[in-house]
């Protein structure tokens, strides 16, 4: 099952890929109630993505979570999901900003979640021509994706020692709210989710800071998970395990937002980390 849900995804990413490519000049960007960007691949591609799974959709056993479905706050119910094998969660493409500008930092993300756990993860990057993908229990990154070209690499556990040259991956509204000791390393801020969470995992990065939605991590999870690292909160150290509605805001438009947030490491240099994040002084 594993292997044919796997290229089913993959085939998905990879139209999806053509599909935003053959729209980056015509993205038509608008702006959603949240003020996020929204284009007509991020439309086109979750229709595609509606289509392809219509068949499994029909049954009890999975259901979909996608950023783009206005109703995707109906499945906001623990109880009903317990009962769920399969989820799918599904950004169409995360990082629009960069894609509405026509720069390559965008990607598109698809998970499925077995029994509310990270399970099989695809996350494509069109622009970059990568892919990264698990299969369940293994993840791999593959330089020159869907072509005759392809390198795949199994994605090994990594503990990065930090100096002041590593990145620490983050969004810019990291500095809404803290302040960061830049002698300890520095901040690099792609505007994509999927970057800040893919790239530490192949050793581009020493970590990240996370707050977003379930459609933002979804697809990386396991991936980040088969390099070692955790989304860990950073009030209390716990990892980020397992699905459960008391850790989304759950209203409205955030329904799928997570309440705290998170750092991205390995467990020896999340402490480290931590201790360099200064709130700021309001």
């Amino acid at each position: 099952m594993e292997e044919e849900l796997l290229s089913l995804m993959k085939d998905m990413a990879r139209e999806a890929g053509r599909i935003a490519l053959g729209l980056i000049d015509d993205s038509d960007p608008t702006f959603k109630s949240d003020q996020s960007v929204l284009t007509k691949a991020d439309m086109q591609i979750s229709r595609h993505i509606r289509d392809k799974l219509k068949d499994l959709l029909s049954t009890p056993e999975h259901i979909l979570i996608d950023e783009e479905d206005a109703a995707s706050g109906k499945h906001f119910d623990q109880a009903a999901l317990d009962k769920v094998p399969y989820v799918w969660v599904v950004d169409p493409i995360d990082g629009t900003r960069s894609f509405s500008n026509r720069m390559p930092l965008f990607g598109i993300s698809l998970g499925v979640l077995k029994e509310l756990k990270p399970w099989l993860g695809v996350v494509y990057f069109p622009l970059l021509n990568e892919l990264f993908f698990s299969n369940g229990t293994d993840a791999y990154f593959v330089e020159g994706a869907f072509s005759d070209k392809e390198k795949a690499t199994v994605i090994k556990p990594l503990d990065q020692t930090i100096t002041q040259q590593a990145a620490f991956l983050s969004s810019d509204a990291f500095f809404k709210e803290f302040d960061w000791d830049f002698d300890f390393c520095q901040i690099t801020m792609p505007s994509c989710a999927v970057i800040d969470l893919c790239w530490p995992a192949i050793g581009r990065g020493c970590g990240g800071f996370f707050k977003a939605n379930l459609w933002d991590f979804a697809g990386s999870w396991p991936i980040f998970q088969a390099a070692g690292l955790q989304l860990r909160s950073l009030a209390t150290g716990k990892p980020l395990e397992r699905v459960d509605t008391s850790l989304f805001i759950g209203a409205g438009i955030k329904t799928w937002k997570l309440k705290e947030h998170y750092v991205l490491s390995s467990k020896r240099n999340f402490p480290l980390l931590k201790a360099k994040i200064r709130p700021r002084a309001k």
